[in-house]
C-alpha cells in the first residue's frame, strides 16, 4: 500500500488550500487530491471502480458546488454501492443550515459534518475516528 489518501471536493481554492495545509501539518503521510467539481471527482471515481487506481480512504465534500452539488456526488456514490471500499466521508461546508446538517447526519455514507474553516479539533476528529463507527 502506498499510504492513505484523502480527496477534497470543493470549488473554493482558498478552502482547498487551507484544508490541505492543515491536514498536511497534522498528517503529512496522507496523499491529498483536490477536485474543483463533482464531475472531476466522479471521473476519478470511475477509474477507481475500474481498478485503475485505489479508492480514497477519506473524503471531504463541500455541498455547495456549481452544476452538480455534493448531494449529487453522494447519490452517484450510492449507485455504485458495494463496489466502493470503505470511504470515510465528511461534509465540510461554509453555509450550514439545519436541513443540510440533519440530512448529512442521517445519510448512510456521511460520517460527520463540519463547518469551514476546519478547526484543529475537526481535523483531529476526522483522523482519530474508527472506520467501524
Amino acid at each position: 500500500m502506498e499510504g492513505e489518501t484523502l480527496w477534497i471536493i470543493d470549488d473554493d481554492m482558498v478552502s482547498q488550500f487551507a484544508m490541505t495545509y492543515k491536514i498536511g501539518q497534522s498528517h503529512p503521510s496522507y496523499k491529498i487530491t483536490t477536485f474543483d467539481t463533482v464531475e472531476e471527482a466522479l471521473d476519478k471515481l470511475r477509474k477507481c471502480k475500474e481498478g485503475q487506481i485505489g479508492f480514497p480512504d477519506k473524503l471531504l465534500l463541500d455541498l455547495g458546488l456549481p452544476v452538480l452539488d455534493g448531494w449529487h456526488f453522494l447519490g452517484e456514490l450510492e449507485k455504485i454501492g458495494g463496489n466502493v471500499g470503505p470511504i470515510d466521508i465528511y461534509i465540510v461546508s461554509a453555509f450550514s443550515n439545519s436541513t443540510d446538517r440533519n440530512r448529512a447526519k442521517c445519510h448512510p455514507l456521511v460520517k460527520d459534518y463540519f463547518h469551514k474553516p476546519l478547526s484543529k479539533n475537526a481535523v483531529d476528529k476526522i483522523f482519530t475516528e474508527c472506520k467501524d463507527n
